[in-house]
């Protein structure tokens, strides 16, 4: 297993597979939706403390802050993906988290691509004693579907 810098690659792709997380609402939707939640708490905080409950106006804005430290936590997940290309001659596997790129590279006729014991376990691409997890963005149903399509590709190229 190799990690490469290399981002762009000149030899034709044979196969190419792009997995990401399955988001419900655009960047656009998610800020809105925080904005109106929080205008609404400190609405409803203002009309309390109006009425002589000041003590709900520092509550409010812990939660606030709570929901917003969540919403920043799944933001930050919310563009992960896998990228596996096959080529001719190598097998190259990128993968996005929270912003990190980091990719892997292997001979695909060393490949063996193994599914977990469990429905719930990620596939395992190993290659000359070193492996990687990947379909972590894949449903539970789709992931053995997917090992069987990776692995007639390979030997399709081999």
């Amino acid at each position: 297993m190799e990690q490469s810098a290399l981002l762009t690659d000149t030899e034709p792709v044979v196969k190419e597979w792009l997995m990401k997380r399955n988001c419900s609402a655009s960047p656009r939707q998610f800020v809105g939706f925080f904005v109106s939640l929080a205008l609404f708490s400190l609405a409803i905080a203002i009309l309390l403390v109006v009425n002589g409950a000041w003590l709900v106006l520092p509550f409010t804005g812990i939660e606030l802050l709570a929901v917003a430290v969540a919403f920043g936590i799944y933001a930050r997940h919310a563009v992960d993906y896998e990228r596996i290309r096959l080529f001719q001659n190598r097998l190259l596997i990128e993968q996005m988290n929270a912003e990190e790129l980091t990719q892997f590279e292997f001979n695909p006729r060393w490949v063996r691509v193994e599914t977990g014991a469990a429905p719930r376990d990620p596939l395992t691409i190993v290659s000359r004693g070193q492996s990687v997890e990947i379909g972590l963005h894949l449903a539970q149903h789709r992931r053995k579907q997917f090992a069987a399509e990776l692995q007639s590709w390979l030997r399709r190229g081999a």
